[in-house]
């Protein structure tokens, strides 16, 4: 039990211990009655236990003092609702049956109750209270202006109050909105717009921007870089997006450098962090495919949720004694092993589901590389397919409750060997969802920023070698996420599903790379096509202008209550024993046939 649990486990017990004999003083007129003296301290036992309970129950010890908001009072609500009820029930029953409850002044029960709610609530905002009194320190120190007035901002101001942040001075914000001008947020003035920066810097001395906006108000925040760096602003951060909090409070120590995801203008996707707890915390999960993009990231976000373990598996060794130390480093106390073994491996992946039991399985192995897999088809059917099937097959015989599948929006449609061997892939779990007692979701996302597989890597060491940066056509575009957004995306249609879905996010609108190209270079400090040119070489085997994620028909029909997440109405065509049969056949035609008939019974099996 950390310091902050134990101190307002003490604390709740002492003020539920007040509530009551604050309570008992009420209902009698500040003098308690001779009879109640030796059933006191059992009324307080009862009380002060079952708040204790509850309050556990409804993760009132996980929160951060300085922002407790709506949500954890909504939840200290509950927990002491609970109670009353119990206690009043006790009381009820009791008061015929038992002498400890003989005679109870039931009026104590409500008393009691509100009493305890004001006492305990009362802890929990006092600290918020004391930082919104408690202006941030103004005199000395380097002087900072914040881009942004909305509830971001607000937010980062009541984390610097709560911080300690000697060495800084805020000046002030500057918004875009109208309706913003001549506001004051926490005591800071809003002292204009974007295109008054360059006054603000002058007369104040500006040498740090932060920028506090979302991150769709992505045009606004280009503007505030432009302008800052046209000032000779020599540093600018813009605060972190929750994804890749990592569950820290935001502080200066956080604030990151400005990227391109940052200036794409990609609208924020509502996740229900309480369905992921639900599903995640104090469960066994395995992650297939840890070392990579998106595994790694999978493992950073799922360690937020508490796991009882977790596996982190992959055959890249390098990779995952990085990502082992990383973790750990993270958070010391997580039971984690890390495992090196090929998914193709049958019995290796059937030894580690029997040896370690996970509840929940995330597959991210696969190979990505379009035109790589163009090349070497026999490599894709593998992993991407044979590979999925004997991880889904352990899982189910192991006894795995869920099964998540990271699939692409290549699989729609598909074009390429990448895309059809993923498009199977979800056939595969599709089909084991409807055979065996193991859930089977899968979830389908576009191409993710950053990533070893991304253009984004290859454009910055373009860029670093003077250019050309080389884009394929300039009508080429796709749809574009971060690597936290899709972690928790797939972590979200894992706790959701219930089983045999396709789960597919609507991302907007599609990014051209041709300007995601001119961005980057802008970025680093340079004008596309005078200081670092651009070059059209040329569509790539496998590759298409446009890709799409879902149809017309599946957006209108397959809607969730989530925002922007939908379910493919796609349909398998084969049964399992039908599709396992022409699997074994495709197994055996690996080593024998050359790439253009596997690439042929690719495609016949997709249109079964």
């Amino acid at each position: 039990m950390n310091k902050k649990i134990a101190f307002f486990t003490v604390a709740d017990a002492a003020l539920s211990v007040a509530a009551i004999i604050a309570a008992f003083l009420l209902r009698f007129e500040a003098t308690i009655p001779p009879e109640y003296y030796d059933r006191l301290i059992y009324y307080i036992a009862i009380f002060a236990g079952l708040n204790l309970v509850f309050l556990r129950a409804e993760r009132l010890y996980a929160f951060t003092w300085s922002f407790v908001s709506l949500t954890e009072l909504t939840r200290l609500f509950r927990a002491l609702t609970y109670t009353a009820v119990a206690f009043a029930l006790l009381v009820f029953i009791g008061q015929g049956t038992f002498y400890l409850f003989s005679g109870f002044p039931r009026s104590v029960v409500p008393l009691s109750y509100i009493l305890s709610f004001i006492l305990i609530g009362g802890l929990r905002i006092s600290k918020r209270i004391w930082l919104q009194v408690t202006p941030l320190k103004t005199e000395g120190g380097e002087p900072i202006l914040i881009v942004g007035a909305g509830k971001p901002a607000e937010h980062l101001i009541r984390s610097l109050q709560a911080g300690t942040n000697s060495g800084y001075r805020i000046v002030g914000l500057v918004d875009e909105r109208q309706a913003n001008q001549g506001i004051s947020i926490h005591g800071f003035p809003v002292l204009g717009q974007i295109k008054d920066i360059p006054r603000i810097v002058s007369e104040s001395g500006v040498k740090q921007i932060i920028i506090a906006l979302e991150r769709h108000e992505s045009r606004s925040i280009q503007d505030a870089v432009n302008v800052a760096r046209e000032e000779g602003v020599p540093n600018i951060k813009i605060i972190p997006e929750f994804s890749e909090l990592l569950g820290e409070a935001l502080s200066f120590r956080n604030l990151k450098e400005i990227s391109i995801e940052d200036l794409l203008g990609r609208e924020p996707t509502n996740i229900d962090t309480q369905k992921i707890n639900d599903f995640i915390g104090g469960k066994v999960v395995l992650v297939s495919g840890a070392a990579g993009s998106i595994g790694s990231e999978l493992a950073r976000q799922i360690l937020q949720f508490s796991p009882a373990k977790l596996i982190i598996l992959d055959v890249d060794e390098s990779g995952l004694f990085n990502l082992e130390h990383e973790l750990r480093r993270l958070n010391p106390k997580t039971n984690l092993k890390a495992v090196v073994a090929n998914v193709t491996d049958e019995a290796k992946i059937a030894n580690v589901m029997k040896t370690h039991r996970p509840e929940v399985v995330f597959h991210a192995a696969a190979y990505k590389h379009v035109p790589l897999m163009e090349a070497h088809p026999e490599e894709a059917i593998k992993v991407n397919i044979l590979g999925t099937l004997r991880t889904a097959r352990a899982a189910a015989v192991s006894g795995v409750k869920k099964f998540v599948l990271v699939s692409t929006d290549k699989a729609v449609r598909p074009v390429s060997v990448m895309g059809k061997t993923k498009r199977i892939a979800e056939m595969i779990v599709k089909a084991l969802d409807k055979e065996t007692e193991t859930n089977f979701v899968a979830v389908r996302f576009g191409n993710v920023l950053g990533s070893r597989g991304s253009v984004i890597p290859l454009f910055q060491e373009q860029i670093r070698r003077g250019g050309p940066v080389t884009v394929t056509h300039p009508d080429m575009v796709r749809y574009f996420m971060t690597i936290p957004e899709a972690s928790l995306l797939v972590m979200q249609a894992g706790a959701v599903g219930a089983g045999g879905e396709i789960f597919i996010l609507d991302m907007g609108r599609p990014v051209k790379i041709i300007d995601l190209a001119r961005e980057l270079i802008r970025l680093s400090g340079y004008e596309p096509d005078v200081h670092i040119p651009i070059a059209v070489v040329g569509i790539r085997p496998g590759e298409n202008l446009y890709e799409d994620i879902l149809t017309d028909e599946e957006k209108t029909q397959g809607a969730t209550k989530w925002e922007k997440i939908y379910v493919s109405r796609t349909e398998n065509n084969l049964q399992l024993e039908e599709l396992l049969g022409r699997l074994s056949e495709l197994e055996g035609k690996l080593l024998s046939s050359p790439e253009e008939e596997l690439r042929g019974f690719l495609d016949k099996l997709i249109s079964r």
